[in-house]
């Protein structure tokens, strides 16, 4: 005897539904559908975003997968399409090659500049050029976990769609105010709203046990392999390097970041 929250979902063999190419499509190419929606899954991140009270348009289950309906089903409002998929067509729309059986088309909350100047903490992350997925998920879960209320995403920087920056942002993002800014307008309003700018280099600047970094200020981060645009490095108020062994060229951008961070929490709960 099937379940109520069996009894929702709607059976698809058809590799050419107009939802499961949508789905597709935005695991392909890590960017939102026309209709602003963008692709997640697995069990964890599906029920990351219930819990940050994001909009579903559909959820996916595999065949194989289809007892998960009964625990994720109830927490996901009536109205929601609910899609039984063979496992072939699932494994043909997803992004990962041994797929736990769930995906979803969810709409991100979108903010402006405005949003995250308005608030009290100031503390940003400014993005110039990553491309790492990895990286960038990384350094939005430890914005979000050590008290920056926005990450500035500028040009030629990885979509925050992109499926593995989703996997490795843990539910960050769907919380945290992800802006995409050109960043010569972004760095002038941080200024003009007295936020100090500080870029990180891995061989010029000041150590950062010696930069204080209580007040507003926005931390930027350059592409891995060529560091900071010039013209984004010639705008900051202070460079910063982290002191590490000479035998190590440099650090990861997504490690890089979350130890600014950090010590940018440490200072700020200290001076408390």
């Amino acid at each position: 005897m099937l379940s109520q929250a069996n009894e929702r979902l709607r059976r698809v063999t058809s590799p050419q539904n107009a939802l499961v190419k949508d789905l597709r499509r935005a695991f392909a190419h890590g960017e939102r559908t026309p209709d602003g929606y963008c692709a997640i899954e697995s069990v964890r991140i599906i029920e990351e975003a219930i819990r940050s009270g994001l909009r579903f348009r559909g959820i996916f289950f595999s065949e194989s997968a289809e007892n998960r309906a009964e625990r994720l089903l109830p927490q996901i409002a009536s109205h929601v399409d609910s899609v039984l998929l063979t496992d072939e067509v699932f494994r043909s729309a997803v992004a990962t090659e041994t797929p736990q059986g769930v995906a979803a088309l969810v709409k991100l909350r979108e903010f402006d500049l405005d949003d995250a100047l308005n608030v009290s903490s100031g503390l940003f992350v400014g993005i110039a050029g990553i491309q790492d997925p990895g990286n960038l998920g990384t350094i939005i879960r430890s914005a979000e976990a050590f008290g920056a209320n926005a990450v500035l995403l500028g040009e030629k920087t990885v979509s925050q769609f992109n499926p593995k920056v989703v996997r490795a942002a843990a539910g960050s993002l769907f919380r945290l105010k992800i802006i995409n800014t050109p960043l010569a307008s972004a760095i002038h309003r941080l200024r003009t709203s007295g936020v100090r700018l500080i870029g990180t280099s891995s061989h010029n600047g000041k150590p950062l046990n010696e930069v204080e970094l209580t007040s507003p200020l926005a931390l930027f981060v350059g592409n891995e392999g060529t560091g900071m645009p010039r013209e984004v490095l010639a705008e900051m108020d202070q460079n910063v390097i982290i002191p590490h062994s000479s035998r190590v060229e440099s650090l990861n951008a997504g490690v890089a970041a979350s130890i600014l961070l950090y010590e940018a929490s440490r200072q700020r709960d200290k001076a408390v």
